[in-house]
């Protein structure tokens, strides 16, 4: 049976066993995912891949550790926000602030269909949420895009339950009124 069949359960079986086409496979299945979780985090393409690169290094060094291989992909995710949150930190306090290059482009609006809008509003949500502080659009991103619930981010943030509801409240204000002036 070839390794694009099984599941991710048997895979990490493999990977425990030291099969590195089983490690090769896991990461074909997994590193865009975690590439997106990194990079909306930290907002750096660069920084973003090392975190995902590290990342797999990490849960394939630590895979003893994993009790339930069923979780494997909540775990390797857990990792990357863990690390992410951590080269940001870092980041915010050396008074790093990446640059970003916005290209805008004219578009005739004759020609645009009703997907095409959706994908302009999207993508002017996810670059107006890049826009936010970085508590802010950190735990927008952990909230809405990766699905974390509250009592999930309040332990990846090191925060207590009312100020996560507080920091996402106000997030939730700042994105609404950045979003309404553009």
């Amino acid at each position: 049976m070839t390794l694009t069949k099984l599941n991710t359960e048997q895979l990490v079986k493999k990977c425990r066993n030291g099969d590195q086409s089983a490690q090769m496979e896991i990461y074909n299945r997994y590193y865009k995912a975690m590439y997106n979780t990194a990079y909306r985090i930290i907002k750096n393409t660069a920084e973003a891949e090392d975190i995902m690169q590290e990342a797999f290094l990490t849960a394939f060094t630590k895979l003893p550790m994993l009790e339930d291989d069923k979780m494997f992909g909540s775990w390797l995710k857990r990792i990357v926000v863990n690390s992410s949150i951590t080269v940001s930190r870092k980041l915010n306090i050396q008074g790093e602030v990446p640059l970003e290059t916005i290209e805008y482009t004219l578009m005739d609006t004759e020609g645009i269909v009703q997907e095409d809008i959706i994908n302009i509003k999207a993508k002017n949500i996810l670059s107006t949420l890049k826009q936010l502080k970085n508590s802010y659009s950190t735990v927008l991103s952990l909230h809405l895009i990766e699905g974390y619930d509250y009592e999930e981010i309040c332990t990846i943030m090191n925060i207590s339950y009312p100020n996560c509801r507080t920091l996402i409240s106000r997030a939730k204000e700042s994105l609404r009124k950045k979003l309404q002036v553009a």
